[in-house]
């Protein structure tokens, strides 16, 4: 049985659509149980009346709430029984698998750092994004959680990448790019440029250069490696184009008799197309290299986003990559 917690204040759409989530999850997959962490009160009330296996869903009571708002450090360090702070040491003492929250993510990260702690070896813990492209799904790692960073430290995010690519994403040999200006060698800032050379000499990688911007979607390599500055422009960047795409599509298949004729005969596959950039199939982003598995979901995750973060976590703990990830960053020493 895989034991998620699941922070029951995170999100803008909490507690409803945690708990919602929550039980849907455990609909999807008899192989987990729930923990659900919060105020007590608060998660009895919203369960009462509904059906699901109570032997499979727990209530673990947590007293505080971090708001979105507030400075990360601070928050972790003031409110050691927010419900952030809970999960976050409930993976540290094996209590539970995996740790699931839409709230602040900065408060995530810093909860994930220094109370959870990184694996053996770990330099910084990234925050990795599957991304949708033309090919199927491609990782973006690191897309928020680290500024600034070292070329060792985007070796380590090149090497944990690739093994999440294999082992969750079911990618045989999956190729890694490092996000740049340009394909030649030389292109780059002085982080790009060390950490180029040093991407080709590691070994149980499969490195292919560098990767330019535009062509990230088109999938040209299965791991796309970055600091967090980077990384996350691209991803919301991607994400705000989408959404952009999609709404100018609507409306202009709308603004026409024709067009809205169109637009019924290409229905179908439209909404096919749009649930593939649909940020909530994802269920968030992963902080790879903490002792057990955290996923950051989305601030306006609703209940179909929470269920897929929970559910996430589960090849996770069946291929045991935490272990994987350790013996690799070992041998990179």
């Amino acid at each position: 049985m895989i034991r998620i917690a699941l922070d029951v204040h995170g999100g803008d759409n909490a507690p409803d659509c945690t708990i919602d989530g929550a039980l849907k999850a455990l609909e999807a997959n008899l192989d987990i149980a729930i923990q659900l962490i919060g105020r007590e009160e608060v998660i009895r009330e919203k369960l009462a009346g509904r059906t699901y296996d109570a032997a499979r869903l727990s209530v673990v009571h947590a007293e505080q709430i971090i708001e979105m708002g507030e400075e990360p450090a601070q928050a972790i360090m003031r409110k050691r029984d927010s419900s952030i702070a809970v999960g976050m040491k409930r993976l540290r003492e094996k209590e539970a698998d995996a740790f699931v929250s839409c709230g602040s993510t900065g408060a995530v990260l810093v909860g994930g750092q220094i109370i959870a702690k990184t694996l053996p070896g770990i330099k910084r813990a990234p925050l990795a994004a599957p991304m949708p492209t033309l090919k199927g799904y491609s990782l973006l790692i690191d897309c928020g959680a680290n500024v600034d960073a070292k070329k060792e430290v985007l070796q380590q995010f090149a090497v944990m990448g690739s093994l999440y690519a294999k082992y969750v994403l079911n990618i045989s040999d999956p190729t890694v790019g490092l996000v740049n200006i340009g394909t030649e060698e030389e292109k780059g800032n002085a982080l790009t440029r060390e950490t180029y050379p040093l991407l080709k000499e590691t070994k149980g990688i499969r490195f292919i250069g560098n990767a330019e911007a535009r062509d990230l979607l088109f999938g040209v390599a299965d791991v796309y490696v970055c600091e967090g500055f980077t990384g996350n422009i691209v991803l919301k960047s991607i994400e705000g184009t989408s959404k952009a795409l999609i709404q100018e599509i609507k409306s202009t298949l709308k603004s026409s008799k024709i067009g809205m004729l169109g637009g019924l005969l290409i229905k179908k596959p439209l909404k096919t197309m749009m649930k593939k950039y649909d940020s909530t199939a994802v269920g968030g982003a992963i902080m790879l290299g903490l002792n057990g598995l955290v996923v950051k979901g989305h601030g306006n995750s609703d209940a179909e986003a929470v269920k897929n973060g929970i559910l996430q976590c589960v090849a996770f703990h069946e291929q045991n990559l935490n272990e994987k990830i350790a013996k690799a960053i070992g041998e990179l020493q």
